[in-house]
């Protein structure tokens, strides 16, 4: 596995095509990112001044992201069987990112929720099929450092995105004007994506024929992987409810949150870059970052004042960009080319209903005791650590 994974590692004349692929798609996910992530940043205070309740802001959040992730699912199987990769991308994208502007004109919380719900529905329409053309890439550059590479690319949006919304509110703008202002970085997202998809009108292509870790279906890992996800989706805490608690138990100003939640993106940067070159050495063994990291997460968070909502934000940090990195590039290591697009769509699938059901259930937890909600987070990050551990195992053995 480790001489493998060295040896697609490429930086030849051959891995610049892919190379390049990666870096522009990372470019359309950086102004991607400063779009809705900049809106995430304020969701949950947004939601509470449009009279929203913390039970309401973790259902909000959690059925988004549920939304968001069970329609990859759909979108994974129509990605394989129609192989309309950009189509489904760009249609995704536009979804994905103009439901944000159109928030500046959101006067009740349930019209707000409609549209941050429909953005998470754009996502999930072009994440099976953007995640499937990135992989074609890993070949030729190591599957760690590919999704590494474009989620540290995604995450400096994401840290961009929050700083433009904190100085809009520093100088006396409001939540209205934040979400108006992100349309531009919407707007050359698209564009970026038009440039990629006229240079990579076949990006299937980048990926030379070779043998999956098992031929038929999905192997016996895949699903270990994919319930250690759950149980480490379940047990995440999403920002807009560590955002709204911030708020209400009045540990942050307003501006603070979302430099706290760009903070966050440039940890998670970091991370992926880092863990991404630890995959490509170790393998799947190196997904059981992601829960390890999040364990004390919700704990800080919500009990530990203002220096633990920091701290547990540097650490929820460090739980994403494990997410994001070696845990997709996983699933592109355990299944062939022609599934890639359905082995996405069923990860992503699980994640997003299991991230539903938990962060529905922190919510409510949240209203009723906040200590129950920091045990319960804990207690399904161990257990997802365990499960990822010996799907790491099991992957190394069948190698």
């Amino acid at each position: 596995m480790a001489e493998e994974s060295r040896a697609e590692s490429g930086t030849g004349a051959g891995s610049r095509p892919a190379l390049r692929f990666v870096v522009l798609l990372g470019l359309v996910s950086l102004f991607a990112d400063m779009t809705y992530e900049g809106a995430r940043s304020i969701a949950g205070p947004f939601l509470a001044t449009l009279g929203a309740t913390g039970a309401a802001v973790g259902l909000v959040a959690g059925f988004g992201e549920f939304a968001g992730y069970a329609l990859r699912l759909v979108a994974g199987l129509i990605t394989d069987r129609t192989r309309r990769y950009w189509t489904l991308t760009i249609l995704g994208y536009c979804i994905n990112l103009l439901a944000v502007p159109a928030l500046a004109l959101a006067g009740r919380w349930e019209v707000a929720a409609l549209l941050l719900m429909a953005e998470r529905v754009g996502k999930a329409l072009r994440n099976p099929p953007r995640d499937a053309m990135l992989s074609f890439a890993t070949r030729q550059i190591g599957a760690g450092w590919a999704f590494g590479l474009h989620e540290a690319m995604d995450q400096i949006g994401a840290i961009l995105g929050p700083l433009l919304v904190a100085a809009v509110l520093h100088w006396r703008g409001g939540y209205r004007e934040s979400f108006a202002l992100l349309l531009a970085p919407a707007l050359l997202a698209l564009a970026v994506l038009a440039v990629a998809r006229a240079g990579f009108p076949r990006p299937q292509e980048l990926e030379p024929r070779f043998s999956p870790l098992v031929a038929e279906g999905q192997p016996r890992p895949y699903w270990m992987l994919v319930a250690g996800a759950a149980l480490c989706a379940a047990g995440f805490a999403d920002f807009p409810l560590i955002a709204f608690h911030a708020e209400k138990a009045r540990l942050l100003s307003d501006a603070a949150i979302p430099v706290l939640y760009a903070a966050a993106m440039g940890v998670d940067a970091l991370a992926a870059l880092l863990l991404g070159r630890v995959f490509d050495r170790l393998g799947p063994a190196a997904v059981t970052a992601a829960p390890l990291a999040a364990l004390l997460s919700a704990p800080l968070a919500f009990l530990g004042g203002p220096g633990g909502v920091w701290a547990g934000m540097i650490l929820w940090g460090v739980s994403m960009g494990a997410q994001e990195s070696v845990l997709r590039a996983a699933v592109a290591r355990l299944s062939a080319p022609e599934r890639r697009g359905t082995a996405y769509g069923i990860f992503h699938a699980v994640f997003g209903t299991a991230w539903f059901a938990g962060s529905a259930a922190l919510g409510i937890l949240y209203d009723l005791s906040i200590p129950a909600l920091a045990l319960a987070a804990a207690a399904l990050q161990a257990a997802s650590a365990v499960v990822l551990l010996l799907a790491g195992a099991d992957a190394k053995r069948a190698a």
